[in-house]
């Protein structure tokens, strides 16, 4: 009996899962950004209105917090996929 072969290429129903989950956590990362800035118990928001260029600061605010919870549901959904591969 020959041994099975793996499968060189993934699926692109993989791949389909994996940007699903990207934006999953894209909508995640936005939305407690905007309860970051519109809840100002924070201060947050005071914070980027006093800066001097309160749209660059905005802009890497809305990166620097989306980003991480994009890379960790991405890799997250990648790590499910696999296991149910199995």
């Amino acid at each position: 009996m020959l041994p099975k072969k793996r499968r060189t290429l993934p699926r692109p129903a993989i791949l389909l899962e994996l940007v699903c989950h990207a934006l999953m956590g894209t909508a995640l990362g936005l939305s407690v950004r905007l309860l970051l800035t519109f809840v100002d118990n924070f201060g947050i928001a005071r914070l980027i209105a006093h800066s001097s260029t309160p749209h660059q600061t905005f802009a890497i605010l809305i990166g620097m917090v989306t980003l991480p919870f994009s890379v960790g549901a991405t890799l997250t959904g990648f790590v499910f996929t696999m296991m149910e591969e199995r």
